[in-house]
């Protein structure tokens, strides 16, 4: 029944998804430079969220050349807020590779995709797929889920095992050409607007309800299975916005590791008194004067949580360690990680109100 299952669901949901596809900017031809900005910037950010990133890093940057070409610090900027700055620095890295052995053209098998920084199988899959028209499965969590209450399937979705055999599974039965494509997009936007997580799926919206083994035997609330992820670890962090001449401090991170060689605010680890800030504002040679709390943040990383308090001082001195910024540079300079965003505003409100 699977294997029917699975045989039925290309023809269903190619003429479903060109009767109802939203109307998305990456949508409006198969470019495959156009495919892969939008499959990079949408891993791990919602669609609302990324619709004007995109749209404005194209204006900027609208050929792979220009890409390669970016300086860093601009190429950081214009993804400053979107977060996992590694995804925009292995676009840059990849562009290079285009243009070095492929005359600024993307590639059009999984193999040689996959052999480019930051593409995966995922992201291989659907520039191959809706792209090139290749049979190339592009399966996430949307395609997993779909397939799971699809055919009933009670496989732990997040086993890399359990990944493999869909892939392989969905690989058997996938369309070609312009079907291909209009295959993939139907499998994610099923996943992500119909048969949808954390919530009842809106079953009598499904084009392939009547396929439904999870539908028909009630399993919709259980399906799919998957692991508990594991609890993140609680790291609390003091930062300082150190005010000097109208200036704030600003430090770059160390080229590896989390958020690798992005600017930031100066902080130190644990939660400061007012007293042991001064202390440390004292270390790092700013001279302070007055200190004033700016109030907590929660940033969410992928296994860890910072839990942050601020304050912001005014110093009598430049501490040599910094790069002291104007808040214009700030804005339309130097990218500040989604981290500090709460500390960021903080600084820009303060130089409107003067």
């Amino acid at each position: 029944m699977r294997e029917q299952i699975l045989q039925q669901l290309p023809a269903l949901l190619v003429a479903w998804h060109r009767a109802n596809k939203r109307p998305l900017p990456w949508r409006a031809d198969a470019c495959a430079y156009h495919i892969w900005l939008s499959e990079i910037m949408l891993q791990q950010t919602r669609i609302e969220a990324v619709i004007p990133y995109y749209q404005r890093f194209l204006r900027e940057l609208p050929t792979v050349e220009a890409l390669a070409a970016v300086p860093e610090d601009r190429l950081l900027k214009l993804w400053e807020g979107l977060g996992y700055y590694s995804r925009a620095r292995n676009l840059k890295k990849a562009a290079t590779v285009i243009m070095e052995q492929y005359g600024g053209e993307l590639p059009s098998t999984v193999r040689e995709l996959k052999a480019l920084p930051g593409i995966g199988d995922y992201t291989a899959g659907a520039i191959a797929s809706m792209a090139f028209g290749r049979p190339e499965p592009a399966v996430d969590g949307n395609v997993l889920r779909v397939i799971a209450r699809l055919t009933a399937d009670d496989a732990d979705i997040m086993l890399p095992a359990t990944k493999k055999r869909v892939t392989q599974e969905l690989r058997g039965v996938y369309p070609t050409g312009k079907d291909a494509g209009d295959f993939t997009e139907g499998l994610m936007e099923l996943g992500e607007t119909v048969c949808i997580p954390g919530g009842q799926p809106r079953c009598d919206d499904c084009p392939a309800a009547r396929l439904c083994r999870a539908k028909a035997l009630g399993l919709t609330d259980r399906l799919p299975v998957r692991a508990k992820a594991k609890q993140r670890k609680i790291q609390p962090r003091t930062v300082f916005l150190l005010w000097c001449n109208g200036k704030v401090a600003l430090r770059k991170r160390p080229d590896s590791g989390l958020l690798a060689g992005m600017w930031e605010f100066p902080n130190v680890d644990g939660r400061l008194t007012v007293a042991k800030a001064k202390e440390q504002a004292q270390q790092w040679g700013c001279d302070p004067g007055v200190l004033q709390s700016v109030g907590d943040a929660v940033h969410v990383f992928t296994h860890l949580e910072w839990h942050m308090s601020g304050y912001r001082v005014e110093c009598r001195r430049a501490g040599e360690a910094f790069v002291w910024a104007s808040p214009d540079a700030l804005r339309h300079e130097m990218a500040v990680p989604t981290a500090f965003r709460t500390y960021r505003d903080c600084v820009l409100q303060q130089e409107e109100a003067l």
